[in-house]
């Protein structure tokens, strides 16, 4: 299966299948294997402002192709953390946050 064609098939079954993990794995390779880690443990987040994946050592915002991670910003290509959050808005896989999370991150920084 092509990449073009996994997310079209992702597209249409809404779920991260058996089938659709191995291909994920396949095509994606250590990046999809984190990528799944963070959704089937709950590390993607979708709060009212914004989209954030906890990475080990920090967490990354991510907003349509563009994340804050030191591998996107220099690299400019797919992250995990984009594609962890890729998965989950084709998938349903966001945890919901009912929070800010540019309030949270003041606090947390201040």
């Amino acid at each position: 299966m092509e990449p073009d064609e996994f997310w079209e098939r992702l597209k249409e079954e809404r779920c991260l299948t058996p089938r659709l993990r191995e291909e994920l794995l396949r095509i994606y390779g250590e990046r999809g294997k984190k990528a799944l880690e963070a959704i089937d443990s709950g590390r993607v987040m979708q709060y009212r402002d914004f989209v954030v994946v906890a990475g080990k050592s920090d967490q990354y915002i991510v907003e349509d192709d563009f994340c804050t991670c030191h591998d996107h910003l220099y690299r400019r290509g797919l992250c995990w953390h984009l594609l962890a959050v890729r998965l989950a808005a084709t998938a349903g896989g966001f945890r919901q946050v009912a929070e800010w999370y540019q309030e949270r991150w003041i606090q947390k920084r201040g």
